[in-house]
């Protein structure tokens, strides 16, 4: 593999392209000059999510991701086979990037990837927030935790906002289930997953709560805002899913409008979210206006125009 995956001493895994010579094997075979691009037949598990990511707008960096860790777990059970070490590493994982940029999504495609190679017996997802965990009184919170942590067990949890744990101080019940999870990710990390998921920076502040956490996410994925052209490609196609178009205003209109608003509202902007909210808005605002003029032509109720656009 010529992507190697090596330990940090955080226990985070770094991709990094191996420029160094290789040791000459006892019987050296000729090099590959070229790795070829068609993934062999036994495969159909990678190329099924790669086609359902081919859907996703961006996100390159997270594609490349999700095929090098199906490699490293694929070589790993030959190495295995082989009579090779292969030493049982956990796939908890941290996903950093603010709302709507598909965090949760990507998830559920790891959880039926992971089902497919035998790596959960399930593959579902648990979505959780901190309600779901932080309970009212001492001891509760262990309980929840442990409830959810059993539900997601040959699957994935995924709780989104997690930073949101580590708000309110030493004497909040969400530290307390912190500490649950921790237990559970070391006694049980290989019968789920765990993912965190939220705004980079209070996800770096989170890892610092408590000294286990860090070193038990090797696997970090950073998912970037989306660009205003990406943006515009996320709404053409919703609107082609209705049999929408914008009109060539109401196009100009909203490319400019997410513009500004990206560099206004960052870091809090909400991506895929928001566009989709100026969709559904619009459809609304143009239905109302069909129905006053009392016009319903088939180009007219295909056609978004500028005064259609609910743009905040």
């Amino acid at each position: 593999m010529e992507h190697p995956i090596r330990m940090k001493n955080n226990g985070q895994i770094s991709v990094v392209i191996n420029s160094q010579k290789k040791k000459v094997l006892p019987r050296e075979l000729p090099e590959s000059k070229t790795i070829p691009q068609k993934l062999p037949n036994e495969h159909a598990a990678l190329r099924e999510i790669e086609d359902e990511l081919g859907t996703l707008i961006g996100m390159d960096e997270m594609k490349k991701m999700i095929k090098e860790i199906y490699a490293w777990i694929y070589v790993n059970k030959k190495r295995e086979e082989n009579g090779l070490k292969t030493g049982k590493q956990a796939l908890h994982m941290m996903f950093k990037g603010n709302p709507g940029t598909g965090k949760t999504t990507v998830a559920r495609l790891i959880g039926k990837l992971f089902q497919k190679m035998n790596v959960l017996s399930k593959g579902h997802l648990i979505e959780a927030e901190r309600a779901d965990l932080v309970g009212e009184y001492i001891g509760h919170t262990a309980q929840k935790t442990r409830d959810l942590v059993k539900k997601a067990l040959g699957g994935i949890l995924f709780i989104d906002e997690a930073y949101s744990l580590g708000r309110g101080g030493e004497k909040d019940f969400g530290k307390e289930a912190i500490d649950t999870l921790v237990k559970h990710m070391e006694d049980k990390q290989h019968e789920f997953i765990l993912i965190l998921a939220g705004y980079s920076r209070e996800m770096d502040f989170f890892l610092s709560l408590n000294p286990g956490l860090h070193s038990r996410f090797p696997l970090v994925i950073d998912f970037p805002d989306y660009t205003t052209d990406q943006l515009m490609e996320i709404g053409s196609r919703m609107l082609e899913e209705r049999e929408y178009t914008l009109s060539h205003e109401a196009e100009k209109a909203l490319k400019d409008h997410l513009s500004s608003i990206r560099m206004i509202q960052q870091p809090t902007f909400s991506n895929g979210r928001y566009i989709r909210n100026i969709i559904e808005k619009s459809i609304r605002a143009q239905a109302m206006r069909l129905l006053m003029q009392s016009n319903y032509d088939r180009y007219e109720l295909m056609t978004i125009r500028s005064n259609d656009l609910k743009l905040e």
